[in-house]
């Protein structure tokens, strides 16, 4: 295992580019970022678009090539990733086994001597070729979804706004018809019914407290006569 760096600078990701423009595949060892495989040797052999995805480092591991971010490789220190191949000796040949005498005995029949095999000399492959495999498309990441929220809570009407972790509007407040309109694009059963059930508790509420306002006023304005009359 190799020692794992602390991920690709700018500089390190360009010098990479180039290696590949120049047909070379650089190696690199995977950072503490990149989990359980960290200290492992792999092959850089495509560079996609960062701006569609922070992992655009694309790394040859094994028979996976999978992408991963800067900050998950660092360039492999030199000889890093070779293997010593040992050589097998062969095996000397074992001495024959000295010829059996003839028999004189009648009526023994002859028994064949077997044939022995020439001992295999196994060849041990000093370099292996690697295979070319194809690179492994990478699916470039869409962008994150949008979502639109409409709520209702102590009696306010608030539009929000937030696509993917990003918050895009606050929940700010709408007027009740605005809110109405919104809902009336949602052709969901049940829906309508909700808010319209809403509407309706608010528009009963809000006539009680018009019809108390105005027993309030028509005493304070009959207090106000009776203090006009005595003055």
């Amino acid at each position: 295992m190799v020692a794992a760096g602390q991920g690709l600078s700018t500089d390190e990701v360009q010098s990479i580019r180039e290696a590949l423009a120049a047909g070379r595949k650089p190696k690199v060892v995977f950072t503490s970022s990149a989990g359980q495989i960290a200290g492992q040797v792999g092959q850089v052999v495509e560079l996609t678009d960062p701006a569609v995805s922070d992992e655009f480092v694309v790394v040859r591991f094994g028979r996976d090539e999978l992408p991963f971010s800067p900050a998950d490789v660092a360039v492999a220190p030199r000889g890093a990733g070779r293997r010593v191949v040992e050589v097998k000796a062969e095996p000397e040949p074992e001495p024959e086994p000295p010829a059996a005498e003839p028999e004189f005995v009648l009526d023994t029949p002859r028994v064949p001597v077997a044939r022995r095999e020439e001992p295999k000399v196994e060849q041990q492959q000093v370099e292996a070729k690697p295979v070319r495999r194809a690179v492994k498309a990478v699916k470039a990441k869409g962008p994150a979804g949008l979502t639109v929220t409409l709520a209702y809570a102590d009696g306010e009407w608030t539009v929000a706004a937030q696509q993917g972790a990003k918050s895009l509007a606050k929940p700010y407040v709408v007027k009740p018809a605005e809110a109405l309109r919104m809902v009336a694009l949602v052709d969901v059963p049940g829906v309508q019914e909700a808010v319209e059930q809403i509407m309706g508790a608010e528009r009963a509420e809000a006539e009680q407290q018009a019809g108390r306002l105005r027993a309030e006023l028509a005493e304070i304005e009959a207090r106000l006569a009776e203090l006009r009359e005595a003055g």
